[in-house]
């Protein structure tokens, strides 16, 4: 037997981020990841909430110098995620709760999937 479930996407503005996801905090929402990927010159971040087996995702495009908010003070293991995006993607994230300022994921150079970065290999933007 195959159990098939369309995902909820909902798109989210960059001002109502932290608003969204403390109303599914409160509805009892867990956090499950948060992804990044750019997407033609933009960043194209999604968090993945569940709730009883079912997932409910928030995504927000941003460009590339744009500060995005930190929900660590909503789901406090969502640093981990956020310093990742910093690390990798160069994306400030404002207000994280254990800021790594950049050591969290050490690479061989800085911010190797940002979209800033131009080169032959599109999937290490080197």
């Amino acid at each position: 037997m195959t159990l098939q479930e369309e995902q909820t996407i909902i798109e989210v503005a960059h001002p109502d981020l932290l608003r969204e996801v403390d109303r599914l905090h409160a509805d009892g929402y867990r956090l499950v990841q948060i992804g990044c990927t750019d997407v033609g010159g933009i960043y194209e971040i999604n968090y993945s909430f569940d709730k009883g087996y079912h997932l409910k995702n928030l995504r927000l495009k941003v460009g590339p110098d744009t500060e995005v908010p930190s929900i660590s003070g909503i789901y406090w293991g969502a640093f981990v995620y956020e310093n990742e995006m910093h690390d990798l993607f160069g994306i400030p994230v404002s207000g994280i709760n254990i800021d790594f300022k950049g050591t969290f994921i050490r690479t061989a150079k800085k911010y190797p999937f940002s979209v800033t970065r131009k080169g032959e290999d599109p999937c290490q933007n080197e």
